[in-house]
């Protein structure tokens, strides 16, 4: 014995390794209850069925269409929105840089902004048809009028929300401008750029929807609208569920792009029913 005592070393905790699996599960109690209920509902006669078909009627329509034009109208949708978020995320990123880094920018463009963005949707459609036709060009850049506000506004408050305190400590280090941004403003407002890009995705899809409505031969849209011409219910039906499991996929795979770029972070997470 030597009168001294050896500390032991402390138990790194045990990570819970859970499955996300029984999660995601139980998202979709809520829509299979609802297409439950309506299924008896309609069947019941509570509702007419030329009014809100049966999720049923909506399956087999979601069939025929997907072995006819289905495929055609997906693609073309998408690729209006890929194109159109492209354009107009990268144009927003680049202002809210560029407001977001000088007051003297924010005093020439901000007015101009604010009002801009307060303009409806459905008001830039016949100004963009009258300029650039009906084809895809007039398409392509309402989607991107679409996605440039919402990614713009979260841009510049990502990064006026940077603390201050951690661009002083770049400057004490004598971190040139470039450095400055890449590692601390960048990493500093990542979480807000990817709201703003989630959100800008979401009002491209709703703003897909605008343009295909008023000018389109192909697309969900389009689709829309020929089921409404039609009176056929279970086809606007048909292209909602697909507008909205587009929707979630391409926000998903943002979702994953962000949690995998923002790893470093250690976040609450919420609570679970599970300790």
């Amino acid at each position: 014995m030597t009168g001294k005592t050896q500390a032991l070393p402390l138990a790194a905790p045990a990570v819970i390794n859970r499955s996300a699996w029984p999660r995601r599960l139980k998202g979709l109690v809520l829509p299979v209850l609802i297409l439950l209920v309506l299924e008896v509902v309609v069947r019941v006669g509570w509702l007419p069925s030329y009014q809100m078909p049966a999720p049923s009627e909506i399956a087999a329509t979601l069939t025929d269409l997907a072995e006819g034009a289905l495929w055609k109208h997906i693609s073309a949708s998408l690729l209006r929105v890929l194109l159109g978020f492209a354009i107009g995320a990268g144009l927003a990123l680049v202002f809210a840089a560029w407001v977001g880094l000088s007051r003297e920018a924010e005093a020439y463009l901000e007015p101009t902004f604010a009002g801009l963005r307060s303009i409806p949707s459905l008001a830039w459609v016949p100004l963009l048809l009258l300029w650039l036709g009906i084809d895809e060009t007039s398409k392509i850049v309402l989607i991107a009028i679409g996605a440039f506000f919402p990614v713009y506004l979260n841009g510049v408050a990502a990064i006026r929300d940077i603390d201050r305190k951690l661009v002083e400590v770049g400057q004490m280090y004598a971190f040139s401008r470039r450095r400055l941004v890449r590692r601390i403003l960048l990493p500093a407002a990542l979480p807000g750029l990817f709201t703003g890009l989630r959100s800008g995705l979401s009002l491209a899809w709703m703003f897909l929807v605008a343009a295909e409505l008023i000018a389109a031969t192909k697309g969900l849209g389009y689709l829309l609208s020929d089921g409404r011409e039609t009176s056929r219910p279970d086809i606007v039906l048909a292209a909602i569920i697909v507008l909205a499991v587009l929707g979630k996929i391409t926000d998903g795979l943002l979702a994953a792009l962000e949690k995998r770029c923002l790893a470093w972070r250690d976040t609450f997470n919420g609570q679970g029913a599970e300790q």
